[in-house]
């Protein structure tokens, strides 16, 4: 069998030519932060995702996912680009779905804003599908190899693993960062008995974000505290992953985001494109081409199960429910109608609250947010 450092000279020749922005490798060995990991269990900040508790310790020790595991591949596929920088030389700051303002200004139709990860084709089939094949071929030419392709399927902790592998650093906002490509990206991981070669990246430290805070200091639910985040307050954990209603103090912040929430990344320095860089030179996977930023919220508010299977296609919004999208709208719904008065979106939350076909918690969430507008 070839050397250890052929084959994995071999292996990251093989995630580029994949399309894969960056890849690396690290050596397979339990997690330097368990105490940090059960700390913030014991504190609930994992809120309804009891998962994460039971299988904490399966987490912490890849030897518990693959048994013989002696290296991990870590890729990092990227689903947006850079923006431009503004006049403070750092990303644009975009605190409630600026990207798209075009859109509704286009219509005056309220609607609410999907995160950037969600608007293209679900990222566990586009990485998964390349890992497979990865792991396929090296299967076959590596005599008694194992190889286990995750993404999001086994419990992993991708991030530590990547900053390991030298695909980033872990940012305060959580989020793996690297200083060309931001964090714009997912990361998929192989897990293999083959002894591999670790690359580091010995001019990548721990943390380059210095003394920066831009992305604790405007997550909207000050959900971030350095490199922690209580889910409890995550908006991106309140529209995707709660089933239950959502706190009335969460209302506003919210604002019009109806799945996931972009802030920390949107305000982050390192998703800013030098003024040097051709906006070409860095082209995201065309496989997460945007099929839609946006839904009319009156639309969702109507939708029915086969409407909301037709609207969200191949896409990650699928993580969702049917109530849960028409409880996320009906939020939002509310925040637009303290701007501007909607008469039919109006109506149809008034008609909402007392429908007892519709689910308990979307009539809780229709009338908790007249109760804010009758304020």
């Amino acid at each position: 069998m070839p050397a250890a450092d052929a084959i994995t000279r071999d292996i990251l020749a093989r995630c580029e030519a994949l399309g894969f922005a960056i890849a690396g490798v690290c050596d397979a060995r339990p997690s330097d932060h368990g105490a940090h990991l059960r700390q913030w269990l014991a504190a609930g900040k994992h809120s309804s995702m009891a998962y994460l508790e039971e299988l904490a310790d399966t987490r912490l020790d890849p030897a518990r996912v693959m048994p013989d595991v002696k290296s991990i591949i870590v890729v990092a596929d990227r689903y947006a680009e850079r923006a431009p920088r503004d006049a403070t030389g750092t990303a644009p700051e975009a605190g409630s779905g600026d990207d798209v303002a075009a859109s509704k200004a286009a219509s005056d139709e309220p609607r609410g804003v999907i995160a950037r990860y969600a608007r293209g084709r679900d990222y566990h089939d586009v990485i998964k599908r390349r890992l497979h094949r990865l792991a396929d071929e090296l299967r076959a030419e590596i005599p008694g190899s194992e190889f286990r392709t995750v993404v999001d399927s086994a419990p992993v902790m991708e991030r530590e693993h990547a900053a390991r592998a030298g695909v980033g650093w872990v940012g305060k906002h959580t989020l793996v960062l690297h200083p060309r490509f931001g964090s714009w990206f997912l990361l998929g991981c192989v897990l293999t008995n083959v002894r591999l070669t670790p690359t580091p990246d010995a001019d990548l430290p721990a943390d380059h974000c210095g003394t920066c805070t831009r992305c604790i200091d405007a997550c909207p639910t000050n959900a971030i505290t350095e490199r922690s985040v209580d889910a409890a307050r995550c908006i991106s954990y309140l529209t995707i992953e709660r089933e239950l209603p959502i706190d009335p103090a969460f209302f506003a912040p919210i604002g019009d985001r109806i799945f996931g929430c972009d802030v920390c990344q949107e305000v982050c320095p390192y998703n800013a494109r030098p003024d040097s860089m051709d906006a070409g030179a860095e082209r995201a996977n065309p496989a997460y081409e945007s099929r839609r930023d946006s839904f009319p919220l009156l639309e969702i508010l109507n939708w029915s199960q086969a409407d909301r299977s037709l609207a969200l296609g191949p896409t990650p919004l699928k993580r969702a429910s049917l109530e849960m999208f028409k409880r996320n709208a009906l939020i939002a719904a509310g925040n637009a109608l303290a701007r501007r008065d909607h008469p039919a979106l109006r109506a149809r939350i008034t008609a909402m609250s007392t429908d007892t076909s519709e689910p308990e918690v979307v009539r809780i969430t229709a009338a908790q947010v007249l109760a804010r507008l009758a304020r």
